[in-house]
């Protein structure tokens, strides 16, 4: 597959908007207010050497297209300042080309991603308490145990608005996502017809074919296991991905003396790994998260607590040679990895993609 490199950007804002095409009943319509974050993920050519440059014009674009929204009555800007227009609105704003993504949350539980033509795919994330175990796996296996999770559920719904402003409601998600709410929270998954190997990857498989004609919409199902993995369903294919959390210092080569990144300093890293396989029939999963985690763990003992700039084969300490880098280092034995996000801080810095990027997740 080619490989595609993206980089990313994320700002929070503060403001107040009415949303009056909503019936008078609904809580949208009267005067409220918001904590925004924004996101935005950019497609990069290969030509464009200098990664550096576009990451930070690309945050500056970013940064300079909410400021204006900061703190203001967003129906003076934007006539129906939904979570939708207001990503339009952003997107022609920053004046960049060659957008993937545009990301923007109201609340931490919802929020809307435009792709790269422009549909809007709504997002509400919900959360369930319950108890399963694996029972298909080896004996010593810790998930043959019985045990619990606060599972996390996305619903992605991918809404044409056309000539309206408002295409799948938020709370028409939820109130289709109550009815299975009653199923699954407290409640031992394996007891649940359907769900007799409750894997993250059957859960998402279950969800969707219990939603899907209720809202036909329905994009993609993303089920959390843990806050740091979890399995999306399309109604065709599985992805999951990992996250891991890397501590290490830096020093970068390829800027100016005069610059402070040429100095030593560091970043807690977000690197998310996303993989993709066929679902084993047997085990319900594509691949055991806890083998992701042991094969990566001689790449992440390279990284965590380490100078990064001692790494004889890394080009440099930016985002993106750190990925390319982790690319490189996995690909003898994490075969089925296919995308890498690399995030210094909340939201920023880069995406390495060399399958199909599959659903945006909220940051």
């Amino acid at each position: 597959m080619i490989e595609k490199f993206f980089v990313t950007a994320s700002t929070s804002f503060e403001a107040a908007c009415q949303i009056g095409i909503f019936a008078e009943s609904h809580r949208a319509r009267a005067l409220h207010g918001h904590s925004y974050n924004a996101s935005i993920r950019l497609a990069i050519d290969d030509s464009e050497t200098n990664d550096l440059d576009r990451l930070e014009i690309t945050r500056r674009a970013l940064q300079d297209a909410c400021n204006p929204l900061n703190y203001c009555f967003l129906n003076d800007i934007i006539d129906i300042p939904t979570d939708e227009n207001i990503a339009r609105h952003i997107k022609a704003e920053t004046g960049l080309t060659n957008i993937n993504v545009v990301g923007l949350a109201s609340q931490s539980n919802e929020g809307v991603h435009l792709d790269m033509e422009g549909r809007a795919h709504v997002w509400r994330k919900f959360r369930f308490e319950s108890a399963h175990r694996l029972p298909n796996v080896p004996e010593s296996h810790k998930c043959g145990r019985m045990h619990g999770h606060g599972f996390e559920v996305i619903l992605h719904a991918l809404t044409d608005v056309k000539h309206s402003h408002l295409g799948v409601d938020y709370d028409e998600i939820e109130m289709h996502w109550n009815e299975l709410h009653q199923i699954l929270h407290h409640n031992c998954l394996n007891d649940i017809p359907g769900l007799e190997n409750p894997t993250s990857e059957m859960v998402s498989f279950w969800i969707w074919h219990r939603l899907k004609q209720k809202i036909p919409q329905l994009s993609w199902v993303t089920v959390y296991e843990t806050a740091t993995s979890g399995a999306h369903y399309n109604g065709a294919n599985f992805r999951i991905w990992k996250d891991f959390s890397i501590d290490s210092a830096i020093r970068l080569d390829r800027v100016k003396d005069t610059d402070a990144r040429k100095r030593i300093h560091g970043h807690t890293y977000l690197c998310r790994l996303h993989l993709t396989a066929p679902l084993n029939d047997v085990l319900g999963w594509t691949i055991d998260y806890g083998d992701v985690k042991e094969k990566f763990k001689p790449i992440f003992d390279k990284l965590d607590h380490q100078p990064l700039y001692e790494i004889a084969d890394l080009r440099d300490n930016d985002p993106l040679s750190i990925a390319r880098w982790i690319k490189s280092s996995s690909a003898s034995h994490l075969s089925e990895l296919e995308r890498i996000d690399l995030y210094e801080t909340r939201g920023c810095g880069v995406t390495l993609d060399w399958g199909s990027l599959g659903p945006a997740l909220p940051i």
